[in-house]
């Protein structure tokens, strides 16, 4: 049990030498469900795009091969995911395609309509005030922008998943929600063409909703 909370600890902020082990595990545990995730969207090569809570990077060194007029950014509340997120897009940074810093969805340091999508990837469970953060999310959203968020737990009809689930919820200290929940937040937010896909067998969603036009 100690350890498993070590490891929750250190999912939730990674931090020090095991946070740098935890960051680098995560780009490969969670590669399928990423690769998943993003078949519901398709992304222009002129994309401005932020990924919030970057963890490893993997998804922004993604986005940098298929951008090419465009610009990937990235935040993470982890000094260390920072550093190792930074490490692993050197390449890309030094070219001027990746900026990485340190940043917070409840302060996200940007200004507002700059991106055409907004990613996040196992992070919204640790986020501190959902309403609020995802007001914030729409803040730095251009207009008819997309916002992808996507998730290996939730509330699904998978009772073998829901076991772990629930067990890591509890560890990491955090709230599941359900796809009926997932819609009502972020309409309440005020996103709008909100859409839900599952995969009830391996127990992932994936929420795809957009930022209303003034029009």
């Amino acid at each position: 049990m100690r350890k498993e909370r070590k490891i929750a600890e250190n999912v939730r902020k990674p931090q020090g030498i095991f946070g740098r082990k935890i960051a680098k595990e995560m780009n490969d545990h969670h590669e399928s469900l990423a690769r998943w995730g993003l078949t519901h969207i398709k992304i222009e090569e002129d994309y401005q795009i932020l990924d919030i809570g970057c963890g490893g990077g993997r998804n922004i060194y993604r986005f940098a091969k298929s951008i090419h007029e465009g610009k990937v950014f990235g935040i993470d509340y982890s000094d260390t995911s920072v550093k190792v997120s930074s490490e692993l897009n050197k390449e890309y940074i030094k070219n001027g395609i990746v900026e990485i810093k340190k940043g917070t969805v409840s302060a996200i340091p940007y200004d507002d309509n700059k991106f055409n999508l907004v990613t996040a990837f196992e992070t919204y469970y640790f986020w501190p005030d959902l309403i609020n953060d995802l007001k914030e999310v729409l803040r730095v959203m251009s207009e008819d922008a997309i916002f992808l968020l996507v998730n290996e737990m939730y509330e699904c009809e998978n009772p073998e998943k829901m076991e772990n689930t629930r067990k890591w919820a509890e560890l990491c200290n955090f709230e599941l929600h359900n796809p009926s929940q997932f819609e009502k937040l972020l309409t309440e937010a005020g996103f709008s063409n909100v859409r839900i896909y599952e995969n009830v067998e391996e127990g992932w969603i994936t929420v795809v909703a957009s930022k209303k036009s003034n029009n």
